[in-house]
């Protein structure tokens, strides 16, 4: 059975580029745009993970990270912030509003399958 991420994410590119990769490696993905859409996706969708860019329209990632966080049914779900804003200013602050995880832009594929593996338990084989 596949695992589902919600990749909140505001830049068409790279969210295709997101997406391909994460299906790619068997995880369902559902994307939302902007911190309101993302809310409403997530309440429907019950995400295994989220993956959330920091630079978001209509409230930044710390906004919405902080209503997921008061979200029932939600609320323990992991957070992986993937973001291009520096990581010396943001990395602390992401885990202290309760992110699991803190990639940057542009991301390794194995790091960021590998740190969504981990964090919803998936363990692949290695061939």
């Amino acid at each position: 059975m596949s695992k589902t991420v919600l990749l909140i994410e505001d830049d068409p590119d790279t969210q295709m580029g997101l997406k391909l990769r994460l299906e790619f490696s068997d995880y369902e993905v559902h994307i939302a745009s902007d911190g309101v859409s993302a809310i409403s996706l997530a309440r429907t969708v019950k995400p295994d993970l989220i993956l959330l860019d920091l630079g978001l329209p209509a409230g930044d990632g710390y906004v919405v990270m902080e209503r997921l966080k008061a979200l029932g049914g939600v609320s323990t779900v992991p957070i992986v912030v993937l973001t291009a804003r520096v990581a010396a200013t943001n990395k602390d602050r992401s885990i202290e509003a309760g992110a699991s995880a803190f990639l940057t832009k542009p991301v390794d594929n194995a790091e960021l399958v590998g740190t969504i593996d981990r964090l919803t338990g998936r363990n692949r084989m290695m061939v």
